[in-house]
């Protein structure tokens, strides 16, 4: 399962390619990009831990960069 989300106050690239770089190692996850200049994450993973993995990468988006919050 593919699902894109939006995020708020992402405040460079630099930091979008380390929430990447970070979101890449929640187990489970099978594809993740984020896209700076759309201000969007876009996540794949199996759909039964879907929910376990969203919570967990808006908990390391929030110790990463605490601006930046992710829309459901």
């Amino acid at each position: 399962m593919r699902k894109t989300f939006r995020l708020e106050h992402l405040c460079c690239a630099h930091c979008a390619a380390e929430l990447e770089h970070a979101l890449e190692k929640i187990p489970g996850v099978d594809f993740v990009s984020v896209v700076f200049i759309t201000q969007k994450l876009i996540i794949e993973a199996d759909e039964a831990d879907f929910s376990r993995i969203i919570d967990t990468a808006e908990a390391l988006i929030r110790k990463k960069e605490p601006e930046c919050k992710l829309v459901r």
